[in-house]
């Protein structure tokens, strides 16, 4: 018996310590994580948002908005069309990828950022075309966000150029690997329509994410999950082609990004920090060992609600929550004339919060 003891915790020393894992975790020093203080302090304002049901669809993680409709990409390949006039939900265009981050363009024509398929165009009819899907000849595996300038270029992210979405089980299973391993391999690219080029605008990023234009075309943003950090990258001016960052320490991990009115930026805090994962974050070899856990024991996002707005130095202006996660992993939010949309990474359902309630002017 006791030899058979021995042997079982040698065999699952020798699993925890040697198996292969698919992660080459890089150490790094997370910033001590302050919580829900301050601008963050915790509330309960998003437990008054009103649910917009969908029928046999899940996880609207990117909006967009056109002609009193709101577009949503959910994980099951649709696009779907919400009407704020009659509360009709359509579904309007399937990518047969699994799309992400929406935009519309000068024509009117919607962006997609496709995990799968890279940047897509879909237009009025319902035409999807390519616009890019590599670079130098290495394939973009995970589009994520996408946002575009008045002169029509495209700034999309590459969330990771390691972690591809569909060779890694899906946009969320390859999003726990690049955090877990924290090795930036995250990118911010470029689409010029003119010569129909892609360029790399940044890179380093640990989960590159939400991707916003400023109103006047000055900057764009980009938010970098992994590190709870967004990045603003000039575009004009004695700054053009540097890189800040515009706010970091988040008490959250922030998904995408959307320019609202008045000076205004949404970001969605799509899970609380990890304690685990901060407390690890300098020790490769534990990271590691977490990896070859059951992926029940991994660090997972929890189920909390939480977007907030900052303006364009980073200063937050307001910030809505839901500690019981009515509307759960939100992404992001979208405004219109009346409503504040939110959107989500696992929820059954769009959610959208008055702007009365929600305290927007």
């Amino acid at each position: 018996m006791v030899k058979v003891l021995f042997a079982t915790l040698a065999a699952l020393s020798a699993y925890l310590t040697l198996w292969p894992v698919p992660i080459d975790p890089v150490a790094w020093s997370a910033p001590k994580n302050s919580g829900y203080v301050g601008d963050f302090m915790e509330n309960t304002l998003l437990d008054k948002i009103e649910v917009i049901k969908l029928e046999a669809m899940h996880g609207p993680e990117g909006l967009a908005l056109l002609n009193g409709e709101v577009y949503a990409a959910t994980r099951e390949g649709w696009i779907i069309r919400y009407k704020e006039s009659t509360g009709e939900t359509v579904k309007w265009v399937n990518t047969q990828g699994s799309p992400l981050g929406l935009a519309f363009d000068r024509e009117d024509n919607l962006l997609v950022a496709d995990a799968y398929r890279g940047l897509l165009s879909i237009n009025s009819a319902g035409d999807i075309s390519v616009l890019s899907n590599e670079i130098a000849g290495v394939s973009i595996d995970y589009a994520d966000d996408v946002d575009v300038a008045a002169d029509g270029k495209i700034y999309f992210s590459d969330a990771s150029s390691k972690f591809g979405a569909s060779s890694n089980g899906g946009t969320y299973a390859a999003s726990l690997l690049a955090t877990m391993e924290h090795g930036g391999h995250g990118r911010l690219l470029m689409y010029n329509p003119e010569d129909q080029t892609t360029s790399v605008i940044m890179s380093g990023l640990n989960f590159a994410n939400g991707v916003a234009m400023a109103a006047d075309n000055r900057f764009v943003l980009v938010n970098e999950t992994g590190s709870y950090r967004v990045h603003k990258y000039w575009l004009q001016g004695d700054k053009a082609g540097q890189s800040e960052v515009l706010i970091d320490n988040l008490p959250g991990f922030p998904d995408n990004i959307v320019r609202g009115r008045d000076g205004r930026f949404w970001v969605g805090l799509v899970s609380p920090r990890s304690a685990l994962l901060d407390a690890l974050s300098a020790s490769p070899l534990a990271r590691k060992i977490v990896q070859r856990l059951p992926p029940s024991w991994r660090p997972q996002a929890a189920l909390y609600s939480h977007v907030f707005a900052m303006d364009a130095d980073g200063q937050v202006l307001t910030s809505l929550q839901d500690p019981n996660g009515q509307h759960h992993t939100n992404t992001g939010a979208l405004e219109t004339d009346h409503w504040l949309y939110i959107s989500s990474l696992h929820s059954d359902n769009l959610a959208r919060i008055s702007r009365e309630n929600a305290g927007i002017p």
